[in-house]
């Protein structure tokens, strides 16, 4: 393997797979991809495993943040920081929401500096990615989307009758139904919809799947370097200030290795990577650097700093005979998901040959319902069941885009996401969390996220060790702004449950018991602000959308390159001037398509026909 290269881009994940396939397309140029994980593991690619990702060291790094002012009920106090470690990266284990944004948010981001990141100006890469498969369950705004892009965006099959349900009480509450993702996002009405997602035919489409997967990561001018920890980046002196030369990594053994770029490093490891690996480079906040023993080779106070995330508080409510039971996503995810110490079936399958009839009987249907999945894409488990969603304006500020989000799940998920993954303390959450989560329970979830937060954290150095994982300060709610429009969310949450069609209606609210004792609850009666307040600051969760930690403005320019460095750019959520309202992956893939043509122009690359 030659050692140098054109380009070299750290991290394969939402946009640095982008990126690398784009560059990759002139045969003139050679690029060099480097990734601290590896390939994604068989079960990446079925939606509804996207929770047994998270706390795997192979595909998760795992990290926990302070919470600042929230995660009074989780457990440590620490909230779960899930972010993708593996080529396709957060696309990879993320729930598959494919949300644009506001077309005001990338309209706000131009106006405030960041030039040539309009929503005109972004509309093109969301539509050369795309390749939309027709479905007649969703409004579309034709012009706003595309067919024949790499990125596969889907609705589930079969549809879930409750998700339709939520989009029918969403409608009946005052919001229309739309295309979220279409030019004026359904108005200031709001819109509501089932959710795009990235998926294709039932399966996962992450950026590897999308972009490299195949006949790209076998291109002779792109070398894939797996499990490869990027320690530093390499500068040296020019004649106008330091120079991006190429970078160090340590593979699996631990062996330091050094490439270099000819023409450009890309970095593109996420918002909280991204600043990591630019501090742990001497780019960064003289004092805190200097701090961890890290020279400062180039002060850049912004670096690490404007970490916006949303966060979203899940309002849990039993529902007979609308909701979907864990264990009938069990089932459809075939007999490896049954297996001990959580499932019925053995966990060696050699012992299934003197199975029961029953359990036998099982398997044979867990065995069915999987290759019907493999066949036609046609299942339980071809979402992570998230599976609708409406967008809104509270009227509390911040008119330019919606900043009202609620999500829907059909179902209650179990103790291995709801307190494992996400933490929360099942013990005050519910009454009886074994009774409420049992796997044959019919349940659902709304998730309240007010998506504009104001709050603001940081990622802090922790140490000059590329392997200590920085320290993640969420700080929620600092911002006074954020606490009221989050009850804002969750009253509208409730008001599109009591608005839900037909005969059978969800049950009542789990309030946690501590709370409903302390704000005097009765069941049945409207919740007072002062209990949904103290609810959010309890159990509120990330929603995983981290961004801003290298803005534009402050980090990078509008073409991404980093100020004071020569032949250095970031391109991945990172650079968001500003959170967008909505999951923000789509927008982490069109960031990665958007640097591929900046680069492209500047080094006169050839496109692919």
């Amino acid at each position: 393997m030659s050692d140098r290269f054109d380009f070299i881009v750290v991290g394969g994940g939402s946009a640095g797979a982008v990126i690398a396939a784009r560059l990759s397309e002139d045969p003139g140029c050679t690029v060099a991809l480097v990734e601290a994980g590896g390939t994604p593991p068989p079960h990446e690619a079925m939606p509804a495993a996207v929770g047994s990702l998270q706390l795997d060291p192979e595909t998760d790094w795992m990290y926990t943040a302070d919470p600042g002012n929230a995660g009074l009920g989780l457990v440590g106090n620490l909230m779960p920081v899930p972010r993708g470690k593996m080529l396709g990266g957060s696309s990879g284990i993320n729930y598959m929401a494919y949300v644009r944004g506001h077309p005001g948010d990338f309209d706000a981001w131009a106006e405030a500096g960041a030039t040539g990141w309009g929503y005109d100006d972004v509309l093109p890469y969301f539509i050369k990615s795309e390749d939309l498969a027709p479905s007649n369950e969703i409004s579309v705004d034709q012009e706003a989307h595309g067919i024949g892009g790499p990125l596969g965006v889907s609705v589930r099959s079969p549809v879930i009758p409750a998700s339709r349900d939520f989009v029918s009480a969403a409608e009946a509450s005052g919001i229309p139904r739309g295309d979220y993702n279409g030019r004026d996002r359904g108005g200031p009405a709001g819109v509501a919809s089932l959710f795009q997602t990235t998926t294709r035919r039932g399966m996962r489409s992450s950026t590897y799947h999308a972009f490299l997967e195949g006949a790209v990561e076998a291109r002779p001018n792109l070398t894939i370097i797996t499990h490869a920890l990027v320690s530093r980046i390499t500068l040296q002196d020019g004649p106008d200030g330091p120079v991006a030369t190429g970078v160090e990594y340590r593979d699996r053994a631990g062996k330091t290795h050094r490439l270099g770029a000819d023409r450009e490093v890309i970095v593109s490891a996420g918002a909280v990577g991204s600043p990591q690996i630019l501090m742990l480079s001497g780019i960064g906040p003289r004092r805190e650097l200097e701090a961890v023993d890290v020279e400062c080779l180039h002060e850049l106070p912004g670096v690490g700093k404007n970490l916006k995330d949303h966060l979203h508080c899940a309002l849990f409510f039993p529902a007979p005979g609308i909701g979907v039971p864990v264990a009938e996503i069990g089932v459809s995810a075939g007999p490896d998901a049954l297996r001990a110490p959580a499932g019925p079936l053995p966990a060696d399958p050699a012992e299934d040959a003197n199975l029961p009839p029953e359990l036998a009987g099982l398997k044979a249907e867990a065995e069915r319902r999987v290759a019907q999945w493999l066949e036609t894409g046609e299942s339980l488990v071809s979402s992570s069941l998230y599976d609708a969603v409406t967008f809104f304006s509270t009227g509390l500020g911040d008119a330019y885009s919606h900043d009202a989000q609620i999500g829907y799940v059909p179902c209650g998920y179990d103790k291995g996401l709801l307190g494992d993954r996400l933490r929360l303390d099942l013990s005050t959450y519910f009454e009886n969390a074994d009774e409420a989560l049992a796997p044959d329970k019919e349940s659902m979830i709304l998730l309240a996220n007010p998506v504009l937060p104001h709050s603001k954290g940081e990622i802090v150095l922790a140490s000059a060790d590329p392997t200590v994982a920085p320290e993640i300060r969420m700080n929620y709610f600092s911002d006074p702004h954020d606490l009221p429009v989050m009850v804002a969310v969750m009253r509208k949450a409730l008001q599109i449950v009591e608005n839900w069609p037909g005969d059978t209606k969800p049950g009542p609210l789990n309030v946690p018991p501590a709370l409903a004792r302390k704000h005097g609850y009765v069941e049945g009666q409207p919740p007072s602000d002062a209990l949904l307040e103290n609810m959010a600051l309890h159990y509120s969760t990330t929603v995983y959308h981290l961004c801003s930690t290298c803005r534009m403005g402050t980090v990078v320019d509008a073409e991404l390159r980093v100020m004071g460095i020569a032949g250095l750019r970031v391109a991945d959520a990172s650079v968001m001037p500003n959170i967008i309202s909505g999951n923000t992956n789509a927008t982490s893939i069109m960031i990665g398509e958007k640097a591929a043509d900046i680069l492209r122009a500047r080094h006169s690359l050839s496109k692919a026909a």
